[in-house]
């Protein structure tokens, strides 16, 4: 691990720098947004939706980004730009907080979120390209270990921090600080100091964006791992539904959200220094969907636990699980993609991986609308194992993958 932070690679600790300052402010910003959104209307519904109004605008630009991303400028000018977008984003939100937009407030706050999914679009294809233009490709399995415990830590921060300032200092606060960490995201990009390669051949963008396509689904251990993760993440994602778990079932303030919302992710910390230790090559197919299959039965457990503690074990335990997942399938992805290509593949994973969350929201929503909160959580995570099941028997190269083949 020491070797990844030689001088000669200085640029992937500015390029850490970047992410979990990133990942905080959007975390920082959900827990707020949901806490915002829950206490003007009292309806799970309004919580999903926050994911559907930002979900919506990634679907429609990220494979755009991808292209962008590839073929014009520098990848760090669209890191930067993300950055700058959060920025705005936040800021909007402050003045909401604050009274100085007319009209309904929870129009602005969907109206900013979108403005989110828009900037959301840029950030991995940037961060994804530039890692494999810092780093030897020796070093892929060892270094999404690290990224992987850097942004989980973001992921564990975030959301305690959004808890903690909402309960003591109000919202305003807090869309304040996101508003700061964007400008440091933006200036860590900036800093960043690395030659390029030349953009890929200058192709039509949609012959483009159709060439990371049939990339991606003509590979069937790639379209499996992401289409597995996808899948999970849509049906057995239960963070959406915090806010009401936490004011309806626990009855406690936004701390305890905050604190129910890191949990995921202090599982997945530990997993992640433990892989940069220890990383997984044999069997890894198999690891992969194990992970998820634990994963479901973490989220059936703490849809039936009825103590906080008890559900912040089981939401603990359902991070390690996928912090084992998440790092597999990086790795597999940074060691699969062309280097033309890294652009619209980690765009296409996006929409696969990263709009599941939101979709995933939506979905809970939904879902607890209908069956009410703690069926439609036990619902997801039951619909978490069938698509474990079905992955295992339709995508063989996946179950039986050693990564020693793809190095």
């Amino acid at each position: 691990m020491q070797q990844l932070f030689t001088h000669q690679n200085f640029a992937f600790t500015k390029l850490l720098a970047f992410r979990i300052q990133i990942v905080l402010a959007y975390q920082i910003m959900a827990v707020a947004v949901g806490w915002h959104i829950y206490e003007i209307t009292h309806d799970t519904l309004a919580l999903g939706l926050v994911g559907l109004a930002e979900v919506i605008p990634y679907f429609a630009s990220a494979l755009f980004a991808g292209h962008a991303v590839d073929h014009y400028y520098s990848r760090r000018l669209f890191g930067i730009l993300a950055a700058v977008m959060l920025c705005l984003n936040a800021l909007t939100l402050t003045l909401v907080t604050q009274g100085y937009l007319i009209g309904d407030s929870s129009y602005w706050i969907y109206g900013s979120i979108a403005f989110t999914g828009f900037a959301r679009a840029f950030i991995a294809p940037s961060v994804n390209s530039l890692f494999a233009i810092i780093l030897p490709r020796e070093s892929y399995a060892k270094a999404t270990g690290i990224s992987s415990s850097i942004f989980q830590t973001g992921l564990v921060l975030g959301p305690a921090i959004g808890g903690l300032m909402i309960g003591f200092s109000g919202k305003t606060t807090a869309y304040m600080l996101a508003t700061l960490l964007c400008l440091g995201a933006a200036i860590a990009m900036w800093s960043i100091k690395v030659r390029e390669p030349k953009s890929t051949a200058d192709l039509p963008v949609f012959t483009s964006i159709k060439q990371g396509l049939n990339f991606v689904f003509s590979n069937q251990i790639m379209l499996g791992a992401l289409s597995l993760d996808m899948f999970a993440v849509l049906f057995g994602g239960a963070v959406a539904m915090l806010p009401a778990f936490i004011q309806d079932v626990y009855h406690i303030g936004p701390e305890g959200l905050g604190i129910l919302r890191a949990a995921p992710a202090v599982g997945a910390i530990a997993t992640g220094l433990w892989l940069t230790r220890h990383p997984i090559s044999r069997h890894a197919g198999l690891w992969l969907l194990w992970a998820v299959a634990a994963f479901g039965l973490c989220i059936i457990g703490f849809g039936l636990a009825t103590s906080f503690w008890v559900a912040f074990g089981l939401l603990l335990l359902s991070g390690i699980a996928d912090g084992i997942s998440v790092v597999m399938r990086q790795t597999i992805m940074q060691l699969v993609t062309p280097d033309g290509m890294r652009g619209r593949v980690s765009a296409i994973n996006g929409i696969f991986i990263g709009s599941s969350n939101e979709l995933g929201a939506f979905e809970s929503g939904l879902a607890a609308r209908i069956m009410g909160l703690v069926p439609s959580v036990i619902f997801g995570g039951v619909m978490t194992l069938s698509v474990v099941a079905a992955t295992a028997k339709f995508a063989p190269k996946l179950r039986k993958l050693e990564l020693h083949q793809i190095q």
